[in-house]
């Protein structure tokens, strides 16, 4: 996938662990190490299934027409029909379908793979999670009783700058799109070449793997996806443009305090 993936887990504290004994405790803490390591492996083997750059990968051997959707592990139907799904709900702005060189699920796909992971570490009992996909993250619970995840969503065109934090309660996403880490690498896929009009593009809600497809397509868009994201359900977005203004969608719940923000 080209970045670094992290992990941070909720321990089973003494609330939590006050009905359990030395051992229980001492299990439920290896169920949840076993898990980690799984989850690892099942990233790996995301990567060596739907990568581009990989000649040998499924995903490369169908763009080369070499196999069918058919003839490849289930899960790469599974990501191409969310991508449709997720093609219809931005408007055609996130399309894989339009990339150079055959279908690209990339921009979905590491939201997915990292919401699949965290999933395997909640179905082990660890009682709250984060994952960070390259800036992409994904959580459940509380990282400590009472407490929010409280995420900060870099500013792009400073490295030590926080541009706001979004406090995450239960299962939440923020997926992030721009060129200030990797260049300029997301293309509109109506004029067929990349965009560099936006500085990023950030959006919020409940599922990675489709926060991280409108994120591409909110930053494709130029920002003219904000009004279609104000009518999906538990999903926000806002962009920072090429001077470092803020735009957000109507009824965006956080304040962006310190920064210019228009409402859509």
């Amino acid at each position: 996938m080209g970045t670094v993936v992290s992990f941070s887990l909720r321990d089973t504290t003494t609330e939590d662990a006050r009905e359990l004994d030395a051992r229980e405790l001492r299990e439920a803490r290896e169920r949840v190490d076993d898990a980690v390591a799984r989850a690892q492996a099942d990233l790996r083997w995301v990567d060596d299934v739907f990568s581009t750059w990989k000649p040998e990968s499924p995903v490369s051997r169908l763009r080369r027409g070499e196999i069918r959707v058919e003839d490849a592990p289930p899960e790469v139907a599974e990501v191409l029909e969310l991508c449709r799904k997720a093609r219809e709900a931005s408007d055609g702005w996130f399309d894989p379908w339009a990339m150079p060189g055959g279908v690209d699920p990339t921009g979905l796909v590491k939201g997915w793979a990292a919401e699949r992971a965290l999933n395997i570490i909640k179905e082990a009992g660890a009682p709250a999670a984060m994952i960070n996909a390259g800036g992409d993250v994904a959580v459940y619970g509380r990282p400590a009783p009472g407490q929010p995840w409280r995420i900060g969503i870099q500013h792009p065109l400073a490295r030590d700058r926080i541009l706001l934090t979004a406090d995450l309660t239960g299962a939440g996403a923020v997926a992030t799109s721009g060129s200030y880490e990797r260049g300029d690498h997301v293309v509109d896929p109506r004029a067929g070449a990349t965009t560099t009009a936006l500085l990023s593009a950030t959006v919020l809600g409940h599922d990675l793997g489709y926060a991280d497809a409108l994120a591409t397509g909110l930053y494709a868009s130029r920002g003219a996806l904000l009004e279609r994201l104000a009518l999906l359900v538990g999903y926000h977005g806002f962009i920072v443009d090429g001077r470092g203004n803020i735009r957000a969608s109507r009824g965006f719940p956080i304040a962006l305090h310190g920064v210019e923000a228009v409402s859509a």
